[in-house]
């Protein structure tokens, strides 16, 4: 790593010197994908790098969980066969997923697994050594472990743990405002960042008392910036993040499935899924007014008859907590649908009571199924918060910890953005498709399909960081940066950004109502509700402001708040570039899948709904295809479909593989 400085044009017409630094692979972010990607480059022999984050306590996976927050892995217990071809075959059957990248997830989901094992993260295991398992959503076999509700914070306390005894740099306070890339064609290629940090030194600086501006050039960016969790109103991802595909999106990365996001019920005060325990104790789901005053409604009870077949339901949203457009219609997601009529319809407000049994409740009219599952975890109290804390007294707790006493209050809920299936196209060595040197990790990179098991998210994680941190160091060795080329493309650009900036100083709209007005638009548009009439206003609505904000900046105060202004300006990039990928899908004739209901012609979601509920069956045929989005450089979303690449059937023979693997050919894509 080697410090420079480079001078740029002021808005005012002089010339300042920013701080430069030079390093060989950048790691943008420090989630667990992250944390993993640089301890393995540095396992790989890269010994000049930089994690730049925005805080190690900040970010997605430090600050979410469940009620135990599943991780999916190769089975490594018991009679029941498994291998990596049976466990990419589970991930390539949810549909639109490549099958090469479903092979690599599986074959090295043991040795991610048990780097974390190895790491000290305390993943459950019997006398025998047997990592004990669960079925998870979507998963025909035994799979799944956890460490209980703060899995992924495991796993990040223990990556950073290790990061501090590797003694890898680390520079926190830091948002990347702009992803840095150079030359055409073939030589494109990712070439650093710009990133915002604390207020620097110099008391002539234009931007004292703010953050400073400093460039990274860099021969390789890992991108681990996480989902897009500050697009949406009403989400699950914790407030301190936000999430930044929108560089990417605006440097021209091609993306992936944009429109495949997952959404579920979840508490709102204190952001949290409500899945698995806290829906298999069965609780009471009621609504009031907006006031929170007004006598409380058990509003499902009109669309499950007998109140059996409702009880039942509510305890398969623990197994089946995504929403999901199958299960819509008499099934366990209508009671998702539901919610979001009360809430985004009706204005109402929604809350679950942990205190009091649903209307006409008996533990002797559950299903079997439930009725059995409760009995085995010895939790038959007689109300949900007795049954909850026999069952999980960790999920329990969480939230006592969080100030919030379920045994003494209702918990206020809604359905929430969680995670996105989609993302930036990446190889099967988690290098951008059309960005040479950029490699996305975690869940920026769109390797998921329609449907994933839970918690093959955090594995797809950990993968990505091995991926990318063993081709850098095969592939990407030296330095063929040009840094001359570099010093004149981030002038550039950081000149732009100093000029959107002082022009936001006359902006009439604050970034505060830029942000609220781009995040309802999603949530009315591009959540798990979804229609061609809404839709289309939305995305001529997102271009609109797109526009308005690109050549006006927004209103902040100068300089405390140019972290939040500029932030907002990648986020209402890919707000737009979201929402042209779903209303293109949508227009394509794909239909109601995953996690989206698409309304329309076709059959009603209940009997007792209105006509405007009626919804369009999926087409089954897309399964097989992947969609693709691009942000062109005059502005335009440009989509498209491509079939997705089929399982590999690689010759299984080691005197071959061998060869390969010491000359290296396994490097070659």
């Amino acid at each position: 790593m080697a410090g420079d400085s480079l001078t740029v044009r002021s808005p005012g017409g002089g010339r300042v010197e920013y701080p430069l630094t030079r390093v060989h692979t950048l790691v943008v972010g420090s989630g667990a994908a992250g944390l993993n990607a640089a301890v393995q480059a540095r396992a790989n022999g890269i010994e000049d790098l930089l994690i730049l984050t925005e805080g190690l306590g900040m970010g997605t996976s430090i600050n979410t969980g469940s009620d135990k927050q599943t991780y999916y892995k190769l089975g490594l217990s018991g009679g029941e066969p498994d291998s990596p071809l049976a466990l990419a075959q589970t991930l390539f059957s949810g549909g639109s997923m490549h099958g090469d990248l479903a092979l690599v997830e599986a074959a090295l989901s043991a040795r991610a697994f048990l780097h974390l094992v190895n790491l000290g993260v305390p993943f459950p295991r019997d006398r025998f050594g047997q990592f004990v398992g669960y079925k998870t959503d979507h998963d025909p076999r035994q799979r799944a472990t956890s460490v209980g509700p703060y899995t992924s914070r495991e796993m990040c306390l223990k990556l950073i743990d290790r990061v501090r005894l590797l003694g890898l740099p680390v520079l926190e306070n830091r948002l990347a405002v702009s992803l840095l890339v150079q030359g055409e064609g073939k030589e494109w290629r990712a070439a650093g960042v710009i990133a915002l940090g604390p207020p620097g030194p110099d008391k002539d600086r234009p931007d004292k008392g703010g953050p400073a501006w400093e460039i990274f050039a860099a021969e390789n960016v890992i991108l681990a910036v996480g989902g897009p969790g500050g697009l949406y109103r009403t989400s699950v991802y914790p407030s301190v993040h936000s999430g930044g595909i929108g560089l990417a999106l605006l440097a021209g990365a091609r993306a992936r499935n944009l429109q495949e996001s997952q959404f579920g019920l979840s508490s709102i005060a204190f952001r949290w899924n409500v899945s698995g325990s806290f829906m298999q104790v069965v609780p009471r789901f009621f609504s009031t007014g907006a006031d929170g005053e007004s006598e409380p409604r058990e509003f499902l009870d009109d669309y499950f008859d007998p109140p059996g077949s409702l009880h039942a339901n509510i305890f398969l949203k623990g197994y089946q907590w995504p929403f999901d457009a199958a299960k819509a219609a008499g099934g366990s997601s209508l009671i998702d649908l539901l919610v979001f009529r009360e809430t985004e319809v009706k204005g109402r407000r929604v809350f679950l009571d942990y205190r009091q049994n649903p209307k006409g409740f008996t533990l002797e009219g559950l299903s079997r199924e439930a009725l059995d599952y409760l009995t085995r975890s010895r939790a038959l109290g007689q109300t949900p918060i007795q049954r909850l804390r026999a069952m999980n007294p960790e999920a329990y707790q969480l939230y006592r910890t969080n100030g919030i006493d379920l045994a003494a209050e209702p918990l206020e809920i809604a359905v929430c953005a969680q995670h996105n299936n989609g993302g930036l196209a990446g190889n099967l060595w988690w290098e951008s498709e059309n960005l040479a040197h950029l490699f996305p990790v975690g869940e920026v990179s769109g390797t998921h399909g329609v449907l994933r098991p839970g918690g093959a998210a955090l594995n797809s994680g950990q993968v990505g960081g091995f991926r990318a941190a063993e081709y850098i160091a095969h592939r990407y060795p030296g330095w063929t940066l040009d840094l001359e080329a570099f010093r004149r493309a981030a002038a550039e650009d950081l000149a732009r950004l100093l000029e959107w900036a002082a022009r936001g100083q006359e902006a009439g709209a604050s970034w505060r109502d830029e942000l609220a007005e781009l995040r309802s638009r999603m949530t009315k548009a591009a959540a798990h509700i979804r229609s061609r009439e809404t839709l289309t206003r939305a995305a001529g609505e997102a271009r609109e402001q797109w526009r308005r904000l690109d050549e006006n900046g927004c209103a902040f105060a100068w300089p405390g708040e140019l972290t939040q202004a500029l932030n907002l300006r990648q986020l209402c990039l890919a707000h737009l570039v979201y929402l042209e990928a779903v209303l293109f899908a949508i227009g394509s004739g794909q239909g109601s899948r995953g996690s989206g209901l698409v309304l329309g012609r076709g059959e009603k979601v209940h009997p007792r709904l209105g006509e405007e509920w009626r919804f369009e069956p999926e087409d089954p045929a897309f399964r097989e295809l992947v969609l693709e989005t691009v942000l062109q450089p005059g502005g335009r979303v440009n989509c498209s479909w491509v079939p997705r690449r089929p399982l590999p059937e690689p010759e299984a023979w080691f005197e071959t593989a061998w060869a390969d693997f010491k000359e290296g050919r396994i490097y070659q894509t």
